[in-house]
């Protein structure tokens, strides 16, 4: 967005140092050790907890409840991190509002859930504070993985398997390891750097190798990999955006909310981000949350998320919807994009048509329409997977929807790779479903390498 830093529409450094300092704190203030002891005896450590059966990673959350309960937060991290590598992480961008807690004996009309996202936090976060390493490294086996893509899944598949002792190498694309949980999460639901702690804690058990700026089907192959590796995991996201496909989409000041989201969290300077002053976002789900309450606290004076059903069918949460509302963000339903409209080849503004669902579900115009004015139009319609780099000399694994196809051990088609997260059919968007993906692959992986040894 810098050309558009002459835009008098368009510009940075709208608010005070404070201002951006107060904007971009912590969406959810840690609990202290008293807050913690007190929301641990609130739980009533049930036997067959329905908590435990809603998390994607199995964590024991009665068990790592308890231990704070007794005075043990770190032990109680490490029944978290047992289970999810990545449980910090997760304590704080996780949607337990519609998994653990959701379920929570306490959560009724007369109760709340215990508030298990910022217990897993303050027990993760005591733990990486005092420094200790509780993973070793199994004795070296003379097998290698290599691992493409460092977000969730990789860096949880590539853990497993250097702690099982193999020896790992993860290719990345980015400069930082981390994937979207560096760059794609509102900046104020990760402070102070804590993706890049929880990278380092990662690599801190040994034995992994790390190769950024290395982009499958660009400057590395599959078939290479397949040559020069025992096993491969692909943990490749989810690399492409889809488009609005309507007239002035080229138009200055229409972007991507991903890569404004990505420029966000790398900036050193919250000043320096432009910002548009009538920002209109198209979607539903939390890449449009993320970037709409991003740009109301960056300074812009007029924010609106449109988005083409009902207020149910968007895939961010209730939650996550009263957030934007109470930072001063709009949410319109039941509209659609028909145009960007432009000013000397810059947005001025966007046209919509109203919406509505037949007897069978189906989205239909209503026949009458409204604009909005906007120096920006964000759109977070959606990502999806480029094949493309799959591509290559060796053969390429079976894709199924336009993904990767991968059984129940997250293998895929070819008998020496296996795939996890966005990049395969089923992907659920979810930092912890990502986890799992590479949780489950790694333990097929550890098992077809220790077969190919008694093997050989």
């Amino acid at each position: 967005m810098g050309e558009e830093r002459k835009r008098p529409d368009i510009a940075a450094g709208r608010l005070s140092a404070e201002a951006y300092a107060a904007n971009f704190a912590d969406l959810h203030p840690p609990l202290n050790r008293h807050q913690a002891l007190v929301e641990a005896e609130r739980c009533y450590f049930c036997h067959d907890a329905p908590c435990m059966t809603a998390c994607p990673t199995s964590i024991d959350i009665p068990m790592f409840i308890r231990q704070i309960a007794s005075g043990n937060p770190d032990g109680s991290a490490a029944t978290i991190l047992k289970q999810n590598i990545m449980g910090g992480m997760c304590a704080r961008v996780c949607p337990t509002e519609t998994l653990c807690e959701e379920v929570c004996v306490r959560n009724t009309a007369e109760d709340l859930p215990v508030r298990i996202g910022l217990l897993q936090r303050y027990a993760t976060d005591h733990l990486f504070a005092g420094g200790e390493q509780i993973f070793s490294r199994a004795e070296p086996s003379g097998r290698s993985v290599a691992v493409v893509g460092g977000g969730p899944a990789g860096l949880a598949c590539a853990h497993a398997l250097a702690v099982a002792g193999h020896a790992v190498t993860v290719f990345d694309s980015n400069p930082k390891l981390g994937g979207l949980n560096e760059y794609g999460i509102a900046a104020y639901k990760t402070i102070e750097g804590f993706a890049q702690r929880e990278v380092d804690y990662i690599l801190g058990v040994g034995g992994i190798t790390v190769e950024c700026g290395k982009e499958l089907g660009l400057n590395i192959s599959l078939a290479e990999l397949r040559d020069g590796f025992d096993a491969v995991f692909l943990g490749l996201g989810m690399g492409g955006t889809n488009d609005l496909g309507i007239e002035g989409e080229e138009l200055e000041g229409v972007h991507d909310a991903v890569d404004y989201i990505a420029e966000l969290r790398q900036a050193e300077d919250l000043a320096s981000l432009p910002v548009g002053r009538r920002v209109v976002v198209i979607g539903g789900g939390m890449t449009a949350i993320d970037i709409a309450v991003q740009s109301k606290r960056l300074g812009a004076e007029d924010v609106t998320i449109v988005y083409r059903r009902g207020q149910e069918a968007m895939k961010a949460s209730r939650y996550e919807q009263e957030v934007a509302q109470t930072s001063g963000v709009k949410i319109k339903h039941w509209a659609a994009p028909l145009r960007v409209l432009g000013d000397c080849g810059a947005v001025a503004g966007i046209e919509f048509a109203y919406t509505e669902s037949d007897d069978e579900g189906h989205l239909k115009p209503r026949g009458d329409r409204f604009a909005l004015e906007a120096d920006v139009v964000f759109k977070a319609i959606g990502q999806t997977f480029l094949p493309d780099c799959l591509n290559g000399s060796g053969a390429m694994p079976a894709l199924e929807a336009g993904r990767i196809a991968v059984d129940e051990s997250r293998r895929s088609s070819l008998p020496d790779v296996w795939a996890g997260g966005d990049c395969v059919v089923g992907g659920q968007d979810l930092t912890v479903a990502a986890v799992e993906d590479g949780k489950i692959a790694a333990r097929a992986i550890d098992a077809y390498l220790r077969a190919k040894a008694v093997a050989a």
